[in-house]
């Protein structure tokens, strides 16, 4: 027979499990799951579903039909609100349903909760549990970019790129297309309908015209596209700015940029914002401190090694997805998927926390995380 910290477990599992279905649906809010069980029996289950609509907890409940709640569990993936948003505050509708016990997964470390909403929980009589360990580390990565951005204001970074074995990301030529295979190339896509903006340098920009945009199926909405500009050379017919504003365009300029051209790229459909500071690594944090301030909270960085490069050496990449193919390429001038200036010393390089390697395709996909908010 199962332990109460073990049932606890299962059905908390649960409720992560169900959170993950709002990825790339409801930023810039949290993904939540929840799942209410009375007498051992889950009675109803949801998960926050599109940003604007029913919290996790409200769709759990509303799941269980009218039933009478006292005496059930909530089993929820992060701490319920207490704070009037875009819907009433999760605490109120689990104080009018009666339940008597909320299990919770994850702090919200938002200036709004951090605390409060169970405060408020345990103050009405009822019983508050907050996990820890395996599972409790689980439920808060899966919200690294909302809690990141609540802690910071800048949205969390991911940095993409597909290379050969040797580390070469294109040829001496300049040709990268295609490193990777068909199936890493359909992952990169999903990639950025997950995300909240993709990001590039001119130089990518100019190389390749590329869309930015998702190209899979069930795409809750377009990532904004990105560009790192520096002197405004992004041409107004280019692919980018031809499909703004309906697909959103932010392009970065530097106080150098011509006020013409960022004038001209306004009227084109595309944002403008001017990014400051006196190097490249200072100019970058003011530039994800704006994009933060608009909401984005989390970005795919795909490149190119310039622009790699000069995040890494403002210490704002979070996480990376490197793709490496069964190619060798060879060549002095074949280009490395990093510039910057990077460590000195091995001691001062960046270290992962932990890494996992999967197989797609005939590709190898690392996966490694830098830091956890």
């Amino acid at each position: 027979m199962q332990t109460r910290a073990q049932t606890d477990q299962g059905h908390l599992a649960r409720a992560v499990e169900l959170a993950e279905r709002g990825r790339g649906r409801v930023s810039p809010n949290p993904m939540v799951g929840a799942v209410v069980v009375k007498d051992g029996e889950p009675l109803g289950e949801g998960h926050h579903n599109v940003f604007g609509g029913p919290h996790a907890e409200v769709e759990a409940i509303a799941a269980c039909g009218g039933a009478d709640l006292h005496g059930a569990t909530l089993y929820v993936s992060l701490e319920p609100c207490c704070h009037e948003g875009n819907t009433p505050p999760c605490t109120e509708a689990i104080l009018a349903a009666g339940v008597s016990r909320v299990v919770v997964a994850s702090d919200d470390p938002t200036e709004k909760a951090s605390g409060r909403g169970l405060g408020i929980l345990r103050d009405e009589g009822i019983e508050v549990v907050v996990a820890s360990g395996e599972l409790a580390t689980r439920a808060r990565l899966l919200n690294q970019a909302f809690r990141k951005h609540a802690r910071t204001g800048r949205p969390l970074v991911l940095f993409k790129s597909a290379m050969s074995l040797d580390g070469k990301v294109a040829t001496q030529a300049g040709d990268s297309k295609w490193i990777s295979c068909e199936a890493s190339r359909e992952r990169a896509h999903r990639w950025r309908a997950e995300c909240d903006a993709v990001v590039v340098g001119i130089g990518t920009a100019l190389a390749d015209d590329p869309l930015l945009t998702a190209r899979v199926e069930g795409v809750a909405r377009q990532p904004t596209r990105v560009v790192f500009d520096s002197m405004g050379r992004l041409p107004l017919d280019s692919q980018l700015v031809s499909g703004a504003p309906e697909l959103p365009l932010l392009v970065v300029v530097s106080r150098a940029a011509p006020r013409g051209v960022s004038d001209s790229l306004e009227g084109a459909g595309a944002e403008v914002i001017v990014a400051v500071g006196e190097n490249e690594p200072a100019r970058v944090r003011s530039a994800l401190d704006q994009l933060g301030a608009r909401g984005i909270g989390s970005i795919l960085l795909e490149g190119g090694p310039h622009l790699a490069g000069a995040f890494f050496d403002a210490g704002e990449v979070d996480e990376l997805r490197i793709v490496i193919a069964p190619l060798v390429l060879g060549g002095r001038a074949a280009r490395d998927p990093l510039g910057g200036e990077g460590a000195e010393l091995i001691s001062g390089a960046q270290r992962a926390l932990s890494f996992d390697v999967e197989r797609i395709g005939a590709d190898l996909l690392i996966s490694a995380r830098l830091r956890e908010w």
